[in-house]
């Protein structure tokens, strides 16, 4: 890892903190690879876009698939390191906060009641298109009535940083394991929560 890629500049400026869910806020061990080949996508497609395109058959029998890898999935998720530390320090300063998610409703949802996540918004894809789309976002920045610039986006995937960038906002990568070779298109990155807490908070 390194730790150059670290970079924690403030920006008093941001009033909403918008976060993705599977494998930010909490743990996820969704493989992909492995979903990708039981539908027949191929490894560097986008899984939903790829059943967008099927046929309505073959589609609603592909999200099936996936339907029940997530369903399952939900039931073993923990929280991340750090995660209510973070969160508490930013409510008390009064930093709106929401969830935007690639994920279904149904397993978004068990994920947060099995972890005790509390959000006024969450949005997953049965609410509006998919990231890096930035609908979801705009909706998010919208109902808060503050500018996308006065937001920021955390997640841990390229289609976080892109979503970002489409809405506008600023982005944080939150880096996992391996640093990747997009981590630098992020505005910020993180390793540890505790880090975000820094970068939002004057």
């Amino acid at each position: 890892m390194l730790s150059l890629m670290i970079q924690t500049e403030t920006n008093s400026n941001y009033q909403g903190v918008i976060f993705d869910l599977d494998n930010t806020l909490v743990s996820s061990s969704l493989d992909f690879k492995h979903i990708r080949a039981e539908i027949g996508c191929t490894e560097h497609t986008d899984l939903l876009t790829y059943i967008e395109q099927l046929p309505e058959t073959e589609a609603k029998d592909a999200m099936d698939i996936v339907l029940n890898h997530e369903y399952r999935d939900a039931e073993s998720a923990v929280l991340m390191p750090g995660v209510v530390e973070c969160l508490s320090a930013l409510a008390e300063q009064n930093i709106k906060m929401a969830v935007v998610t690639r994920n279904c409703q149904h397993a978004a949802q068990v994920k947060l009641d099995k972890t005790g996540l509390k959000f006024d918004i969450v949005l997953t894809r049965d609410n509006a298109p998919a990231k890096p789309d930035p609908t979801a976002l705009l909706q998010v920045a919208n109902s808060w009535q503050v500018t996308p610039s006065q937001c920021i986006y955390v997640g841990d995937f390229l289609y976080d940083i892109q979503a970002a960038d489409n809405a506008q906002m600023d982005s944080c990568l939150y880096i996992l394991d391996a640093c990747p070779d997009y981590a630098n298109t992020a505005t910020h990155t993180i390793e540890h929560f505790s880090q975000l807490t820094k970068i939002v908070l004057p």
